[in-house]
């Protein structure tokens, strides 16, 4: 650049900034030094302008120093750089050198000092830049008056930011668009919509900043007029062509579930950006409608748009709603193309989707690849282990969260999570303590969640008029949650009077949920008490409640196929029944039995038998296996509860074909949520005939490839299995035949094995329990130990020094 002149070179550097580009940038700084005797002021202030903007502060700082006549423009430069690319402390302090410096700020200064002090959190540095303001006369600008009411507003200081505002003599648009904002992310959005009104009657029009910033105001207030009048004004007054207005109007439709409206919206649009994309992915996902969030995430990429982490981390969510893991890998897949998947919200929406979708080991894989984690994330996980019915994964995780050495801590969520794994555990002593340690150890006051968790804690460990009494004594009104645990709780218990308690106080809150209404008829039902069930059933018939239609849906590759009970409309269907029909005979031959009293009618046990085994998520697992390719996990949802019958008849399916099986319900039970393909687990059948056990031995033989070995000598015939290190043990017993009593016993402190009646199952407390497998280790028997899928039970299996079989389990209670 032979002939390079100051304003030729004050040219390039401005391409360097808006282009970001510093190798331009320093290739005309060294023509500058190499062409120019001598750099202008005007030119030296773009070198520093330059090198500020694209975050090179070191290099920008050493050439102001170079530089002799330092103006405030020269200073505000290297200011504004800073506080751009973040650097808020340093800007600071380039402040007050500029004011040893001798040189005043001016109103283009005290900006972004107020902003680095705002962002920085630094009320008493904001007032100090206040009070400058005011004795240099600044404060009648309106940008500086503007800056300094939004640092107030970071800071908190409420008062004094309003007095700033009333004290300002010209309000510009930016102003009223600040104010307004800061009353909706303060939490206020009545003061936001007064705020408004007031900005209207001054006669302003308002641009695109403050329409977006009043529908925000709107639904945090889930005001759905106020909102439509808005929309009104917009089309009244041309804005709805302006696409951040559109794409606002596609969020506040969303948040108020109105599904229909910003479909609308976003089907008139002209033009669209990658947040009207987002919007609407978004939009879906929180209306519950995963499938269309996914669908439209889909479009968006065919319409070349580029995913960002806010529409990343959405179509996750919808995902983990869908429990489609394929789905999700592939979105996991072009996060990490894109370079968004280290975002902390896009790292938390892959590890709360992997754990919804019951693949532990990725989420925990997600959590610690993760270089910034925050609540959202620790709670993914918490939630994620309590989901899989991890109980003692989520309490460890939780003790890790309050030893103090993260700088996350508990929240009301972890809370929620922590408590709902103790549920899933039967830990009823540790919930309580939890619970009642949540104000003086935490700082976190209960809410209703927290005790419908509790409720939750004491009705599925049986404890059902305990939980009665601890509602009647909540300090809040119990909402639908609270009831339905209780309301759970004597369904399986047997308690149909206090269930029908639940039940009236549900109908009361949710009377047209259909699901308290069949819950209690099945509930009769079960009980033998068909009058009362077919009752409540006539009721929900007069007053036009339908129950709402069970399905379960599997995926399959790229497509989401759903069945209902007695469903025969699949293509495959001759397959799927076949299928059906071999698993039937196969489990009957295991020892499986249909739990008949999951047949809500008076029917005849044959009819009931029929009527239980056509469900829907027993037809998903069925065409999961003939779908599926052998060894992949069969992933099913279902919309409502996974029944007590589907759920044993699936661990016999599980354990039968060597698959491993995850059953998601829409209220997830410990059961329902069950790895139930627990290969070569240890199972227990006891038959009165010899014949009996020779065949299932053979049976066993032949479809999971155990080994006999040798049998111990006991009181009545027994055949052990062995695959592995695991045993299955079939027994002949006479049912009259009464075994022999040893001294050992729930309470007793003797762990002698010598002691132990043989061939005898017998229960013990846990720390009863852990001594005796102690003494077994100290005398040298090898023994083989699990624990039971419920988590609260383990069991040891070993053969005494008589040579004889002994099964021995902990119990809770």
């Amino acid at each position: 650049m032979p002939f390079l002149t100051p304003a030729v070179a004050a040219s390039l550097l401005e391409a360097a900034v808006s282009t970001h580009s510093p190798l331009l940038g320093r290739s005309t700084h060294g023509q500058v030094l190499k062409t120019l005797s001598t750099i202008p002021p005007f030119l030296s202030n773009h070198l520093i302008h330059m090198y500020s903007k694209l975050d090179l502060p070191n290099s920008a700082h050493l050439l102001l120093r170079l530089t002799p006549n330092r103006s405030v423009v020269t200073w505000t430069s290297l200011i504004s750089g800073a506080v751009r690319n973040g650097h808020f402390s340093l800007s600071l302090s380039h402040f007050s050198s500029m004011r040893r410096d001798g040189v005043n700020p001016n109103d283009f200064t005290f900006p972004v000092a107020f902003k680095a002090s705002g962002c920085l959190r630094l009320p008493v540095t904001g007032q100090q830049l206040h009070g400058l303001a005011i004795k240099d006369g600044q404060m009648v600008d309106a940008f500086v008056g503007c800056s300094a009411f939004d640092m107030y507003c970071k800071t908190g200081l409420r008062d004094d930011a309003c007095k700033v505002f009333d004290e300002m003599p010209h309000r510009n648009l930016a102003t009223w668009n600040a104010c307004i904002s800061n009353y909706v992310l303060d939490g206020r959005p009545g003061s936001a919509v007064s705020m408004f009104i007031e900005f209207r009657r001054s006669g302003a029009g308002g641009d695109a900043i403050t329409f977006c910033a009043f529908l925000n105001a709107c639904s945090d207030a889930e005001d759905l007029k106020l909102g439509r009048q808005l929309h009104g004004f917009v089309i009244r007054y041309g804005y709805e062509t302006d696409v951040s207005v559109a794409n606002g109007l596609i969020d506040f439709y969303g948040k108020c579930h109105e599904m229909g409206c910003f479909e609308v919206v976003f089907g008139g649009m002209s033009s669209r950006n990658d947040v009207s994309w987002s919007s609407m992915v978004a939009a879906y996902e929180q209306n519950d409608e995963q499938e269309k969030a996914c669908l439209v995430f889909v479009k968006a990429r065919t319409e070349g748009i580029e995913p960002t982490d806010y529409m990343v981390s959405s179509v996750l969510s919808a995902c983990a709603g869908l429990a489609a893991l394929e789905l999700g890998r592939s979105v996991h897949a072009l996060a990490a193309k894109a370079c968004v998947e280290k975002n902390v919200f896009v790292g938390s929406a892959l590890v709360d989707m992997y754990g919804k979708c019951g693949s532990i080991e990725d989420c925990e894989t997600a959590f610690h690849e993760m270089g910034e984690r925050n609540s959202v994330t620790w709670n993914a996980l918490l939630g994620g282990y309590a989901h899989q019915g991890h109980a003692d994964m989520a309490l460890a995780l939780f003790r890790e969260m309050t030893c103090g050495i993260h700088e996350v801590g508990p929240n009301y969520v972890t809370l929620v999570c922590v408590l709902s794994a103790c549920s899933r555990a039967g830990e009823v002593k540790m919930g309580m303590e939890i619970f009642e340690s949540m104000r003086g150890r935490f700082g976190i006051e209960p809410g209703i969640e927290h005790y419908a968790c509790v409720v939750d804690i004491l009705a599925r460990a049986g404890k059902v008029e305990e939980a009665y009494e601890f509602i009647r004594r909540m300090p809040v009104r119990p909402n639908v949650s609270v009831w339905g645990a209780l309301l759970g709780a004597c369904r399986v218990y047997g308690k149909p009077e206090l269930g029908r308690v639940a039940a009236e106080n549900l109908f009361e809150l949710d009377p047209h949920d259909s699901g308290n209404h069949v819950l209690l008829s099945s509930m009769f039902a079960a009980s033998g008490r068909w009058e009362e069930a077919n009752l409540v059933r006539k009721e929900m018939k007069d007053v036009g409640i339908k129950k709402g239609v069970g399905c379960s849906w599997i995926s399959v590759k790229t497509s989401v196929h759903v069945f209902q009970a007695k469903d025969t409309s699949h293509e495959m269907n001759s397959e799927i029944q076949k299928m059906l029909t071999k698993l039937k005979m196969d489990m009957k031959s295991a020892g499986y039995v249909p739990d008949t009293k999951q047949a809500l009618y008076d029917l005849e046990e044959e009819e009931k038998e029929t009527e239980v085994w056509y469900h829907s998520e027993k037809i998903a697992v069925a065409f999961g296996l003939i779908a599926l390719p052998p060894g992949i996990p069969i992933r099913i949802t279902k919309n409502l509860r996974v029944c007590v019958d589907c759920h044993s008849a699936i661990k016999f399916i599980a354990g039968i074909v060597g698959r491993e099986i995850i059953i998601r319900g829409e209220k997830p039970t410990t059961e329902a949520l069950e790895m139930a393909a627990a290969k070569g687990a240890c199972l227990n059948h006891v038959s009165r005939e010899s014949s009996d056990i020779k065949r299932l031995a053979k049976f066993y033989q032949e479809i999971f490839g155990f080994e006999q070995v040798e049998n111990p000598k006991l009181e009545f015939d027994i055949i052990w299995l062995k695959l592995s290190s695991f045993f299955l043990h079939l027994i002949e017993r006479n049912p009259e035949t009464k075994l022999p009593e040893g001294p050992w016993s729930a309470t007793s402190a003797d762990a002698d094995p010598k002691n132990l009646p043989r061939g005898h199952h017998i229960c013990f407390s846990v720390a009863n329990f852990d001594s005796f497998v102690q003494t077994l280790k100290e005398k040298g028997i090898e023994t083989h130990q699990r624990s039971l899928p419920n988590a609260k039970t383990r069991q040891v299996f070993f053969f005494d020094p008589d040579g004889n079989g002994l099964e021995v389990s902990s119990m809770e209670n």
